[in-house]
């Protein structure tokens, strides 16, 4: 797992290919726009790992969560102790945000 800060994501390599947590950072918050695993990698909790390193990172650094990724949202649902880190306005809101492969 890395947290390439560069490129506003963390990244699993996964053989040739890669899968992605991306993110856009304010002063205050982590905004998770989008998850990535390449298909082949799908159901083998690649998606996990990524959400538990970012949703960490934001927490350990005081950062609060806004889920607008479907996938990190859901994620939130099931873990409940990363709901305290959740930006207010997204505690009761769903996310907003497409499903995109890849």
């Amino acid at each position: 797992m890395v947290h390439n800060e560069a490129a506003s994501r963390f990244e699993l390599a996964l053989g040739d290919e890669l899968a992605v947590l991306e993110y856009r950072r304010t002063a205050d918050s982590m905004i998770f726009t989008h998850t990535g695993v390449p298909p082949a990698f799908e159901g083998r909790g690649y998606g996990g790992q990524l959400a538990q390193a970012g949703l960490d990172y934001a927490r350990s650094a005081g950062l609060k969560i806004v889920p607008l990724c479907s996938f990190i949202a859901a994620y939130v649902r099931r873990n409940p102790e990363y709901l305290e880190s959740l930006q207010e306005a997204h505690r009761s809101q769903p996310p907003s945000c497409p499903v995109r492969r890849g």
